[in-house]
């Protein structure tokens, strides 16, 4: 533990945001998640609510610095593509 009054302060700082960055991610994994619920269900106007919603929040964590640019872009991708799937298939 820290000695002095400012590197326990910053320790107590670091926990409250690894917390906050915590519960963030789980909310990105939640979205994602019912995208994916959407897409088994084969219920593409869900899905597509879900895909915007999903995007909308990696976007977010990337702003606040949660998620690097990169990871989010690739999250992104892989989901569009797995939407882009299900229209093909119900065409």
């Amino acid at each position: 533990m820290a000695k002095s009054k400012t590197p326990a302060k910053r320790a107590r700082i670091a926990e409250a945001n690894r917390l906050r960055n915590k519960a963030y991610k789980s909310r990105v994994k939640t979205a994602i998640k019912k995208f994916e619920a959407s897409l088994a269900s084969n219920d593409i106007e869900s899905a597509r609510a879900r895909l915007v919603e999903a995007t909308s929040l990696l976007d977010r964590s990337v702003t606040k610095g949660i998620l690097h640019k990169n990871n989010a872009a690739r999250k992104k991708s892989a989901l569009a593509l797995k939407f882009n799937k299900l229209l093909q298939s119900s065409n």
